[in-house]
């Protein structure tokens, strides 16, 4: 069944879809994408926090908000899987005048380079300095990546956050075979 789409009306930004197409498939999001329409339940004080929060993350719309909470738990569902295609961001915070800080997180990012997409330093006031490093690979290893650079001993702080590029359709393209990998510093 061909689906036909007709032009946008006009004002409004939005793309109608024929009926036939409509039922078949969806309401259009884009030319790859397409959004069905359903409806929820929910109790009133649930609502009221869910718009609370829609307007807290500055969503333009409850679907947007729902469609980022559904992605975000497919998402963590998804990343328990250490065999999972995953990315991960990682903060540390340090102070650049403790021995062999440098030289330390250096040693692991180098041990981890093949995981690495990017890292930034940037220095904050009180010779304090933050790291972000992109990571990406598969789950188990970008954790194992993640826990190693905010244990780098002198860290003072760290945290790191994996998500799944699967839940919204991607792949990190981070795929060939790695030898055993071990800690890089002491």
């Amino acid at each position: 069944m061909a689906t036909q789409r007709t032009p946008r009306a006009k004002g409004t930004g939005r793309t109608t879809v024929s009926r036939e197409a409509s039922r078949s498939r969806g309401r259009y999001k884009n030319e790859n994408e397409y959004v069905v329409r359903l409806g929820i339940s929910l109790e009133p004080t649930l609502l009221e926090a869910l718009d609370r929060w829609v307007r807290a993350r500055n969503s333009p719309s409850r679907s947007d908000a729902i469609r980022f909470l559904v992605r975000k738990e497919l998402s963590d569902m998804e990343v328990m899987d250490p065999n999972a295609d995953a990315v991960g961001t990682v903060m540390v915070l340090y102070r650049h005048t403790t021995p062999n800080v440098l030289r330390r997180l250096t040693a692991a990012q180098h041990h981890w380079g093949q995981h690495i997409q990017f890292s930034t330093h940037v220095h904050l006031r009180g010779d304090a300095c933050v790291e972000v490093v992109v990571l990406a690979g598969k789950r188990g290893e970008v954790r194992s990546a993640a826990e190693d650079l905010r244990g780098v001993k002198g860290i003072l702080q760290g945290d790191y956050l994996i998500g799944a590029p699967a839940a919204i359709g991607a792949t990190t393209g981070h795929h060939h075979p790695h030898r055993s990998l071990r800690r890089a510093h002491s």
